[in-house]
């Protein structure tokens, strides 16, 4: 088997009758708005407003083409058109003949084009305007009809961008005509995980005299197990591994991978084809929480909350992470490159999770590749997200297509722990339930495909929580609202943080830099009216303001800002921690994001430039750290500021006691208000220590630290940022927002 790759030209029309009157040159994988806006000297869309320039492009028709002379093809030999992607409903046409049509992105294209073969050959790929249900606002509700990620119609930190074209790897392949379709290998792993029960099941175009040998091979290459014979007698194989290495999230264990080799030859010991492939064999269920089972209390007598204990080889994993969302606008242009770089930060930050979003893409084969590797857990959603998605006949065959599709590449992934049919499906912007006709499908579906991962309709579900996404709501600041919440996984929650001077020089005009201004690039770029909730975000500038008074610089804003956003993330990390063993879950709402923003709640700045919350979120979710329980951000002087102090362990080892010392440090002096000596801290087990109180003295300071030492053992020390305000000082407006009392 042999690939070739294509050059491509592109053009576009206005109608689907029209023909373009032109081309020029298009980058595969790419995006259209990419190529045209090469061709025709478009500015970059990410600075200031230009993305509004390349709105049109949403609404014509795009035709690639290539010409090609036929190949010279061996006996048995045959050629194809394979493409791992196109963006959205589109047409392939040779020689003017059309061969195949398809609505749907997530589905390969895989064409034998032999019978069709001229001398000299032009192939065309026509591109339908991107999908608008009419009738609709001009916003993601315009694609509640469509397979399509609904990000690209405009969200509180994406542009109204939508991408279409030719989005991952397409090229020509030469295969013979014996030859290898898919190889799954399924298994079951023993209630001690000394052995896995392996089924082997083969789907491939062969002659009856073709053979085979199948190898599962160490990650040093050595042959645990190897089976051969003929494909006429092949339906479905079945053999033993005794002692398999398991594979584990990288903070439990090692992720470990076998190498499975499928090889297909004919009857004289020719090779016709090969599947490599990677394996990890891991045990992976959902199940109830601790306490969950209690709930609720009183009649009527049913379960109040839904399971979200991940258990991984028997062991109840504490899942930290983050929500991923698509790196690039235009996901033609993600790199195995760009998703080793944003995923090795995954590894460094301490998550071992992240939930690929519903209202992004489902991301290309290296980003899962890669997951196995590292050890990552991915938790995984249909492209569905905040909309009404109907019960109609062509939605669902286009749904069912889509996802069994999905479902049948993503399925051999290690690090696929968990399958979900969107985001926020069951709220009231929704309005879905169990009993619509998409969630019931992509049930059956994965049952079908896949039934030894687990699978929820949407998130959250009751006992989850999405929110909040901002340091103060309702006059209450984030300390106090996380401390008072009760949820058994909180799987969004967001603090919104400026991005760097860097970024915010690269993306918005000198004159509007400073102070930023409703209506400018700030706005365009998210900063204001971004989140109908809350119009002052993501720069919460108002509150900065109420908190630090007048601000002077571009660069105190900035710093202002993301310590802000440090110290909120830190605060919901460390608190959902010490809710475990209830509670089992904690993943940020964002991690990454797909342009430049000027605010966003997201930890890493586009492309992967990481903001202070990011390291601050990094010592939060170390599996073994000391930890404060604060009440509040802001202190004043001559009040007693309190703290609970906490060891909080998510590994499975056992720590012997531990000395810590409790300090405040200010820019003027440092001060030790306590010892502690705890006692052994169990495995997977919080362990709850003493209350430290200590009357804060006159300082000349905007901020302050609580520093919790342990003793010989920097490396498990934590250290939190709060505010300090003089009596004399504090600001009316900033008291009742509060509701505190001076």
């Amino acid at each position: 088997m042999s690939t070739n790759p294509i050059e491509w030209i592109l053009g576009y029309s206005f109608s689907k009758e029209q023909y373009p009157v032109s081309f020029f040159s298009a980058i595969v994988p790419g995006a259209v708005q990419l190529d045209i806006a090469r061709a025709e000297k478009y500015p970059d869309y990410k600075y200031a407003d230009n993305c509004k320039k390349f709105r049109w492009m949403e609404d014509v028709y795009y035709t690639y083409k290539t010409v090609f002379p036929r190949p010279i093809l061996d006996s048995g030999r045959r050629f194809w058109f394979i493409s791992k992607g196109i963006d959205y409903q589109f047409e392939i046409q040779i020689n003017g003949e059309t061969i195949h049509e398809q609505e749907g992105m997530f589905s390969y294209v895989e064409i034998d084009l032999t019978d069709y073969l001229r001398v000299n050959n032009t192939l065309e790929i026509l591109i339908y305007p991107a999908p608008k249900l009419t009738g609709c606002p001009d916003d993601r509700t315009q694609a509640s009809h469509v397979v399509k990620p609904a990000v690209s119609y405009g969200w509180d930190w994406h542009p109204r961008l939508v991408p279409l074209g030719i989005w991952d790897e397409t090229f020509f392949e030469i295969r013979n005509s014996s030859y290898i379709k898919d190889v799954q290998i399924d298994y079951e792993l023993s209630d001690s995980f000394d052995q896995a029960e392996i089924t082997l099941n083969v789907d491939a175009n062969v002659a009856e005299t073709s053979r085979f040998e199948w190898k599962l091979l160490s990650a040093d290459n050595r042959v645990t197990l190897s089976i051969s014979g003929s494909m006429s007698e092949l339906v479905t194989e079945r053999c033993s591994l005794s002692n398999p290495e398991l594979w584990w999230p990288h903070d439990h264990g090692t992720p470990y991978l076998y190498i499975s080799e499928f090889c297909l030859f004919d009857d004289e010991s020719n090779l016709l084809d090969q599947r490599i492939q990677r394996i990890g064999f891991r045990q992976v269920d959902l199940v109830m929480n601790q306490g969950a089972w209690s709930e609720p209390k009183e009649f009527p007598k049913t379960r109040s909350v839904s399971p979200s204990q991940i258990k991984i080889n028997g062991r109840e994993i504490f899942a930290k992470g983050t929500n991923w969302v698509n790196p690039e606008i235009f996901p033609g242009i993600i790199t195995k490159e760009k998703y080793n770089h944003l995923l090795d930060l995954v590894v460094e930050t301490n998550f071992n999770i992240v939930r690929s979003w519903g209202g992004g893409i489902i991301n290309k084969e290296p980003f899962f590749d890669l997951c196995d590797e590292k050890g990552i857990m991915v938790w995984q959603e249909f492209p569905l997200a905040c909309n009404e998605y109907p019960d109609d006949k062509h939605y669902l065959a286009v749904l069912k297509q889509e996802a069994t599709s999905i479902i049948k590449r993503l399925r051999k992934h290690a690090s696929l722990v968990l399958w979900c049919g969107g985001n926020e499906l069951f709220n009231s912007w929704s309005g879905m339930t169990e009993q619509s006709l998409p969630l019931r499908l992509l049930d059956s579906l994965c049952w079908q495909y896949d039934r030894n991962t687990p699978f929820i309709m949407t998130s959250p579900l009751f006992g989850m929580a999405h929110g909040n996404y901002v340091f103060r709501w309702n006059g209450k600041d984030i300390f106090e609202t996380i401390n008072n919440s009760k949820n058994t996984a909180y799987t969004e929650f967001g603090i919104p943080g400026a991005s760097s001077v860097d970024v915010l020089k690269s993306i918005i005009t000198e004159e509007e830099l400073f102070p930023p201004t409703e209506g400018s690039a700030w706005e365009t770029h998210h900063a204001f009216n971004a989140w109908d909730a809350d119009k002052n975000t993501w720069l919460c500038y108002n509150l900065l303001i109420e908190y630090m008074g007048e601000i002077t610089s571009l660069a105190e804003l900035v710093e202002y800002s993301q310590i802000i956003q440090s110290v909120g993330y830190k605060a919901i990390f460390e608190e959902a921690r010490r809710q475990k063993p209830y509670c089992s879950v904690a993943m940020n709402w964002c991690y990454n994001e797909p342009w430049p923003t000027a605010a966003n709640n997201s930890l890493i700045s586009y492309p992967a430039i990481p903001k202070m919350a990011l390291y601050a979120v990094r010592d939060s979710c170390r599996p073994f750290c000391v930890s404060a329980r604060i009440s509040k951000f802001i202190w004043f002087e001559d009040k007693d500021f309190f703290a609970e102090i906490w060891m909080l362990n998510d590994t499975f080892d056992t720590f012997d006691k531990h000395q810590v010392i409790v300090k405040l440090q200010s820019q003027e002096e440092e001060i030790e208000i306590l010892q502690w000596t705890s006692s052994d801290i169990n495995s997977n087990t919080n362990l709850p220590g003493p209350t430290v109180r200590f009357k804060l003295p006159r300082w000349n300071t905007i901020f302050f630290k609580l520093i919790v030492e342990v003793v010989n053992y920097p490396e498990f020390s934590s250290e939190y940022t709060l505010l300090y305000k003089k009596k004399k000082t504090v600001d009316k407006s900033l008291t009742k927002a509060m509701n505190v009392t001076v």
